[in-house]
């Protein structure tokens, strides 16, 4: 007698279901950072001046704020929620430091209230989401329009030009020695702390884990309100930052400063790799994303292309890649239920 029975592989987790040089290889962001060398390289050869000192500073003085806001909306997108608040509060915070300098206060006290301000607004934003239960989207639009229309009501159509001298060519300066601005430093310093929030601490897991399923992470003990919370309070900060950033680069105050930067922020944060589902995403990716549409902007301009050309090729690179994860993740999930071909055992029975 013959008895026939069926084994069936144990699926694995995706990740780390491959070897280590296809998963650090083999990956979005890997394509993305490929990419921005690609693009760098085909600008410094066939374009007149992109290759000069002084286009890699501007390059990063106008990249620097996406990439400042681009850091926490990470964290916000990976667990499934949204931030389209970030840059009317870049805008208020803007405002904020004008209004209060002008007045007379200390330029660092009109700084550290324009910080506050950031604090107060994530704050606001998320107890909406986080307590009171509704969706980051709406509550992000509403409060889209109410910081801008805080900013506009506080300056009008006026502008603030006189800060201190000290800092505004600070802001612009160069470390010694080199065309990198000093904006650099503390961006280095955040995107050190970041990248251990995100991938090496508790905490991290669980904004991976809220993404993956809010459910399973609350039944693993994480606090799923917090954890949201803390994370619009870090976006607003860290925008409110990028405000003071941007109104002494530019020497003005206004309250229409930084407008439509928040889709500049999570293009570049999609385009790096974050699902818009939540769940997944790496912070170098998303660096690399920035800088690549910061490259690819400045190295068309120089090359004559208007600006209207120029967002018509960034949105249809980021639908492209939208497209093509979306591909890509049908493809794995078809194989996945094809699953590996069955191993069948025969063994005789006495």
């Amino acid at each position: 007698m013959t008895t026939t029975t069926t084994t069936a592989s144990t699926r694995a987790i995706r990740d780390y279901d491959r070897p280590l040089w296809r998963r650090i290889f083999i990956n979005r962001e890997f394509a993305i950072i490929a990419l921005l060398v690609l693009v760098t390289i085909v600008a410094a050869v066939s374009i007149r001046g992109f290759a000069q000192p002084i286009t890699a500073n501007y390059l990063l003085l106008d990249v620097a704020p996406i990439l400042l806001i681009a850091l926490p909306m990470t964290l916000v997108m990976i667990t499934g929620e949204i931030d389209l608040s970030v840059g009317s509060m870049v805008g208020l915070a803007s405002v904020v430091t004008g209004v209060l300098t002008q007045s007379g206060a200390p330029f660092e006290v009109a700084a550290l209230a324009a910080l506050l301000v950031g604090v107060v607004g994530g704050a606001f934003n998320g107890f909406l989401v986080t307590v009171v239960g509704l969706p980051s989207l709406a509550v992000t639009i509403g409060t889209l329009a109410l910081f801008r229309g805080l900013a506009v009501g506080l300056l009008g159509t006026t502008a603030v030009t006189d800060f201190p001298e000290a800092w505004t060519a600070l802001a612009k300066a160069k470390i010694a020695g080199t065309t990198i601005p000093y904006i650099v430093i503390p961006f280095l310093i955040l995107l050190a702390l970041f990248i251990v929030l995100l991938h090496f601490t508790p905490f991290g897991r669980g904004v991976f884990a809220i993404g993956l399923s809010k459910d399973a992470a609350r039944f693993s003990g994480v606090n799923v309100e917090r954890t949201k919370f803390i994370l619009f309070v870090l976006s607003g900060v860290v925008a409110a930052f990028a405000g003071i950033f941007y109104t002494l680069r530019f020497g003005s105050a206004r309250g229409d400063n930084a407008t439509g930067l928040e889709l500049q922020v999570i293009a570049a944060v999609v385009l790096g790799g974050v699902s818009v589902f939540g769940g997944r995403g790496h912070l170098h990716g998303v660096v690399a994303a920035v800088l690549l549409i910061g490259v690819l902007g400045s190295s068309l301009r120089l090359a004559g292309v208007t600006s209207d050309v120029i967002n018509i090729i960034t949105g249809g690179l980021l639908i492209f890649s939208v497209v093509a994860a979306s591909v890509l993740a049908w493809v794995q999930r078809i194989r996945a239920k094809a699953g590996p071909p069955l191993r069948v055992a025969a063994s005789s029975a006495p």
